[in-house]
């Protein structure tokens, strides 16, 4: 059977038109127009589409069987559009931009429809998820993170969420913005409690559920060991008297696996010693496992250069060598994230991942900071990771860095020296503002008195200690005196602020250091990282085993979601200190106690 000739260039375009216009009405205007120009085509030549019809059917296994699916999923070709334009159709319903394809190859096209496909969704029949007050008050968008799932709020939930609503507490806010939001949905147009509120009428189009209330009293028996009169008690004989109702199919109503959510343990606890499932909201945790937290580094394979690089490129610019290399290594890499290459009897390398494109990545050797000639304000690096780290901190390009560790893996260090290294010798920035999240490890002590600087000194025990560490080292023999002009001239280049009086604020030219980060949510690190005007620097560390904050784990510290996000931005960059430096006494107390 001789090809078909190739389409020409106008029947290889769709107009805007023809691509946001509805399938169904497209379908039937699409076989009209077809039919016309087909008795219109009928004397001047062959006809393309007939064609490629019966290519396709006889590619794709023969029959006739195999038009129909097809043309019910194509689109609409323009009016003006000669007949070979279902082709591209094929290629719109993927929303991909390529080229279009031959009408000789529809076998071709075809497998490349799926090449982005949208999120699929849970397996198995969409669940009732019964949510307790917690979550509301801790996430006042949970409503809308349980995809194709329904929600149900019992009426006790409705009751304690009134009554945590009122203050300038976070909780209070939470509260305020859920009972906001449900009354937008219960507002809404069309809008049914009996039948349930639709989730994505306010315009969140993932979540394609529906909100029930209680709008009847439950029957439900609870053992008598549990207070009828306490909230929890109440929402956990809802959720059985609803495992009941929707264990079978009924009309109106198919059979749902009822489950609990709550952030409360001893609830979750209570629920399935009832035989009752239950579960903890998810959607706050960046990361299921702290273990897999980007690192910021990566070693390279011992037979790298040998076996998992096709091409290498290398070329020198200044004091810096740059490779370019491809392989399967390079899906893996991330920009600005460290790479390093250690072998016995082979010369070591380390270097930075400075560009992505394609399926190759550009390397760039570091500067090393170890050396006494390359000090910092007189400190050098003493381990590799220190290294990546200062290779960050004094990287004019790189506006974000965090960086965790260990008790004594020198953040703090490395950090002061730096900034005062590029306020007071460069000039980049104009002075250091430092702040912290004022949790504390024990019992509280109480009111500090003092403006909001002497407020925050015993927070800043921190600072005192590297200040005096870095002035003993700058001042060298300058005597008493100069080493108190010295630290005179430090603490004036240093402000200490106040995480609570932050929002509103812009800075301009500063080095902002958040210590401590690890005690701060995901809300409060973004409130401080959008402070950041033209020319800030900020850098963020912490310790992810050493949250004091009742309520945040590694998963969902606001560390751990700064480091997840803004891995790979190419003004970004993250590195984990693994070793510490403190003293042999700390390095041994970190690793057994």
């Amino acid at each position: 059977m001789p090809l078909p000739p190739a389409p020409t260039k106008r029947a290889a375009l769709l107009s805007p038109d023809a691509i946001d216009a509805p399938a169904r009405s497209s379908h039937r205007g699409s076989r009209r127009s077809g039919d016309q120009r087909a008795d219109e085509t009928t004397s001047n030549g062959p006809q393309p589409l007939e064609l490629f019809d019966n290519l396709s059917s006889e590619a794709a296994g023969g029959g006739e069987a195999s038009r129909p699916s097809r043309r019910a999923k194509s689109r609409p070709a323009p009016a003006s559009a000669p007949a070979p334009q279902q082709p591209a159709a094929i290629q719109v319903e993927t929303r991909v931009p390529t080229t279009p394809a031959p009408t000789y190859a529809p076998a071709a096209a075809a497998p490349q429809a799926p090449a982005r496909p949208k999120r699929s969704k849970s397996a198995g029949p969409a669940k009732l998820f019964v949510l307790d007050t917690n979550v509301l008050l801790h996430d006042p968008m949970c409503l809308f993170r349980f995809e194709e799932h329904d929600i149900f709020l019992p009426m006790i939930v409705l009751e304690e969420l009134d009554g945590h609503k009122k203050g300038t507490t976070e909780v209070a806010r939470n509260g305020r913005q859920t009972s906001r939001t449900l009354d937008a949905l219960a507002g809404a147009q069309d809008a049914d409690i009996d039948k349930g509120l639709k989730l994505d009428t306010t315009g969140h189009r993932e979540a394609g559920g529906r909100l029930f209330f209680q709008t009847a009293p439950l029957d439900y028996s609870l053992p008598i060991s549990l207070p009828q009169g306490k909230a929890d008690n109440q929402i956990l004989g809802v959720v059985h008297a609803l495992r009941d109702e929707y264990a079978k199919d009924r009309p109106g109503k198919p059979k749902q696996e009822v489950v609990l959510v709550s952030k409360d343990i001893n609830m979750r606890v209570k629920a399935r010693a009832l035989g009752l499932a239950a579960d903890d909201y998810q959607n706050d945790k960046t990361l299921e496992d702290g273990d897999l937290l980007y690192a910021g580094s990566l070693a390279l394979p011992p037979d790298f250069w040998t076996r998992q690089s096709k091409t290498v490129e290398s070329w020198q610019s200044g004091s810096n060598t740059f490779y370019r290399i491809s392989g399967p290594i390079v899906p893996n890499l991330y920009i600005n994230q460290f790479v390093f290459f250690e072998a016995p009897g082979e010369p070591s390398m380390y270097a930075r991942v400075t560009e992505i494109r394609d399926k190759t990545a550009v390397l760039k050797t570091l500067k090393d900071y170890s050396s006494g000639k390359n000090a910092v304000w007189g400190v050098n690096t003493r381990n590799r990771e220190q290294n990546f780290a200062m290779n960050l901190l004094m990287d004019p390009e790189i506006d974000f860095v965090t960086l965790t560790g260990t008790a004594g893996t020198g953040k703090t260090l490395m950090a002061l020296a730096s900034g005062l290294t590029q306020v007071l010798d460069d000039r980049r920035y104009t002075e250091i503002i430092m702040t912290r999240a004022t949790v504390s490890v024990g019992e509280d002590i109480g009111f500090l008195p003092g403006t909001e600087e002497e407020k925050m000194g015993p927070w800043m025990g921190a600072l005192d200690d590297n200040l005096e560490f870095l002035a003993k080292g700058d001042g060298g023999g300058a005597g008493e005196w100069g080493r108190a002009a010295t630290n005179e001239l430090i603490r004036s280049r240093i402000k200490v602020k106040s995480m609570n009086f932050m929002r509103g604020r812009t800075f301009l030219n500063k080095y902002v250091i958040i210590d401590e980060a690890q005690n701060l949510t995901p809300k409060q690190m973004k409130t401080l990282i959008t402070r950041a005007g033209p020319g800030t620097k900020i850098i963020c560390m912490g310790n992810l085993a050493q949250i004091d904050t009742p309520y945040l784990t590694e998963g969902s510290s606001g560390l751990t979601f700064a480091v997840d996000k803004f891995k790979g931005w190419p003004h970004g960059g993250h590195i984990t200190l693994a070793r510490g430096e403190r003293s042999r006494l700390a390095d041994f107390a970190s690793d057994v106690l």
